[in-house]
């Protein structure tokens, strides 16, 4: 058990910081949005299975995501451990993270992804900043800086949060794939 702890780390930063890289020449592209949990207009309870490539590599790591419109809240498993929460009501965020997760793994970046993913593309462009759009064609969403891709989400269904979601991130060169585990209703 000794030995996983820092592969925990190592997994759980990949997952969770991958949009987060960047080089110093290129501007951050972190929007720091925040949107309210009532603006998803649905509660949702869903568990999540993510992968994410990155030059050569692939980690993996099971999310359980519930959003109702008072509260956001998320929590993050690597090797059955928790490495990851976050509560986030609409006006504060609180978290706890794995105690070897680095620094820059921040709770407010896997907030703003998950809502860029599934959140309506309305409710995400009346929160950017100047300078940033959303736009829709079918199933795919493509987040823009200065007319410039920087994400493209590919959604398997017409419901956000089923199927397969793929998001690329153009910007940084990493694929995330969501797979949403079937309700059991």
């Amino acid at each position: 058990m000794f030995n996983a702890i820092p592969r925990l780390a190592v997994v759980a930063s990949t997952l969770l910081l991958a949009a987060c890289a960047a080089t110093p020449s290129q501007p951050q592209a972190r929007l720091g949005l925040k949107l309210a949990p009532a603006a998803l207009g649905t509660s949702l309870s869903v568990q999540q299975h993510l992968k994410v490539e990155r030059n050569g590599r692939t980690d993996d790591l099971d999310v359980a995501l519930q959003v109702e419109p008072e509260a956001v809240d998320v929590v993050g498993l690597a090797f059955g451990q928790r490495v990851l929460s976050l509560h986030y009501d609409g006006r504060e965020l609180t978290s706890w993270r794995h105690v070897m997760l680095p620094a820059q793994v921040r709770a407010e970046d896997v907030l703003e992804d998950i809502q860029l993913t599934l959140w309506p593309a309305a409710a995400v462009a009346a929160a950017l900043p100047a300078g940033w759009r959303v736009a829709e064609q079918g199933r795919v969403r493509t987040l823009y800086l200065d007319d410039a891709p920087v994400m493209q989400v590919t959604y398997s269904d017409a419901q956000r949060w089923s199927g397969t979601v793929v998001l690329e991130n153009l910007r940084y060169h990493y694929k995330l794939t969501i797979q949403f585990a079937a309700n059991a209703d």
